[in-house]
């Protein structure tokens, strides 16, 4: 029995296309490429046809990987989500005591992008959010033992 993998439906998308686009895209080209390299004679001095069985290699364990990720996937409605708590799929807004605004919207572990304000449900700053309301201030131990006081500003599930 797989655990369960709550995402966002966007974040699905992203999973199935990768895995199209390994399975029906480049994994044909790499088999032709190395059925083409073996009907050459002597694989053991034949970089095609290493390489390419290398690269096949690679290409099975990710859509191995990426099959297992979406047999327990859990997709998350977040338009569809009430509460006034944060839970998974929130984007959450608040400020730390030298009043800076941060906004995170909390999100599957194969979605996180630090780059767009994505963070991980399972992260360190997440399960600190999780349960909280606006107006909460929370004290944050960070990974490095550091402590950090900020308050919920705002939560919204967009």
């Amino acid at each position: 029995m797989s655990k369960k993998n709550y995402i966002t439906p966007e974040g699905a998308e992203k999973l199935k296309a990768e895995y199209n686009q390994l399975f029906h895209g480049e994994r044909p080209k790499v088999v032709e490429t190395v059925s083409w390299a073996a009907s050459n004679g002597d694989r053991s001095e034949n970089a095609d046809y290493q390489y390419g069985k290398k690269r096949l290699r690679e290409i099975d364990r990710r859509l191995k990987f990426l099959m297992d990720r979406l047999d327990g996937v859990e997709i998350v409605q977040v338009t569809e989500i009430k509460s006034d708590k944060i839970v998974f799929g929130a984007t959450v807004t608040y400020q730390n005591e030298d009043e800076e605004s941060f906004t995170y919207q909390i999100v599957g572990e194969d979605e996180f992008d630090i780059k767009e304000n994505k963070i991980s449900w399972k992260s360190p700053i997440a399960t600190t959010l999780l349960g909280k309301k606006v107006g909460d201030e929370v004290r944050w131990v960070k990974p490095s033992g550091e402590e950090d006081y900020f308050t919920i500003e705002k939560i919204e599930y967009k």
